[in-house]
């Protein structure tokens, strides 16, 4: 096999990987995404939206109550379309980018693992930008699920009203907020399981095997949480439900700063709860099932 044949079979590979991961996360996880988003929405200073979350169980059952069960899945569309790509890019550019930053070395440094995990980070954001802003449209709305509007018609709208390029359209609104989650969360990440999991060697027993995975796993998806969530507030923000409809919510720094102002600094780390209760167990999920099916993948296809 040439160089050119097995370069293209890994990244299959990886690709395939990648994205089989990522939609089965993003199907088990995405009701802590949709209730971390309504959390992050709300404006102390002039709420919108009909309903004040106090804590985790208070929105669910409020959510329940008026909106129905179904609703907890509100805007999984956009994320599933596009979760498989994303995890499928974040994987194989993950790899790609460690070749670039080994710097003569024999073998990657937590330097290199987070390099790595940034600059996939910081380039898948401008892949998930558009489907986020639809999602974060679509999870913000307080319509009971039979009434809710459909992802066709929340794009459509987006586009009449916003366009589709610039600043404000459905490809860029948000998008540099977007990168700072998406790339300060896979720096953390990436670089923490990589480089954790060498000091604690693989062991035969499968179950502890299984928990040394998903231990070192969750440890990393809880630290890129507490790293990245002010962007991801800023996101939200910025892509959500505005005050009376004027855009006060623009430029990421200007966004935080106005919040750190406005509302105080833990109101930076609204959602961190449940965001950690989705990625923290996700991140570890998304891990486990990539590797399984890389190994898998890999015996399957070796004399391919």
């Amino acid at each position: 096999m040439d160089k050119k044949d097995s370069f293209l079979k890994t990244a299959a590979i990886q690709l395939a990987a990648g994205g089989s991961a990522g939609c089965i996360e993003v199907s088990i996880m995405h009701p802590l995404d949709l209730v971390k988003t309504r959390f992050q929405i709300q404006d102390n200073k002039q709420h919108i939206g009909s309903k004040q979350y106090s804590g985790l169980r208070d929105c669910f059952a409020k959510m329940y109550r008026a909106e129905g069960l179904l609703s907890f899945w509100k805007g999984i569309v956009p994320p599933i379309l596009v979760e498989t790509p994303k995890r499928a890019w974040k994987f194989f550019t993950f790899e790609q980018f460690q070749k670039v930053f080994m710097f003569g070395q024999d073998k990657p440094s937590p330097l290199t693992y987070s390099l790595a995990g940034l600059g996939s980070g910081v380039t898948e954001a401008i892949l998930v930008n558009p489907f986020e802003n639809v999602k974060v449209k679509m999870q913000s709305n307080e319509a009971h699920q039979s009434v809710a509007p459909t992802t066709g018609s929340v794009v459509r709208e987006i586009i009449r009203r916003d366009g589709i390029f610039g600043s404000s359209g459905l490809l860029g609104k948000g998008v540099t907020a977007t990168m700072g989650r998406n790339g300060f969360f896979n720096m953390i990440y990436f670089g923490f399981y990589h480089s954790v999991k060498n000091y604690f060697p693989a062991v035969d027993n499968s179950t502890l095997e299984f928990v040394r995975k998903v231990a070192i796993g969750f440890t990393g998806g809880v630290l890129g949480c507490c790293f990245n969530i002010p962007f991801d507030v800023a996101k939200s923000r910025i892509q959500g439900p505005q005050r009376k409809g004027v855009a006060v919510y623009q430029g990421t720094a200007k966004v935080i700063i106005r919040i750190y102002r406005e509302e105080g600094f833990r109101s930076l780390y609204r959602g961190l709860v449940p965001k950690i209760m989705r990625l923290g167990p996700g991140g570890a999920i998304m891990l486990i099932i990539y590797e399984q099916m890389s190994e898998y993948l890999t015996v399957k296809f070796k004399d391919y």
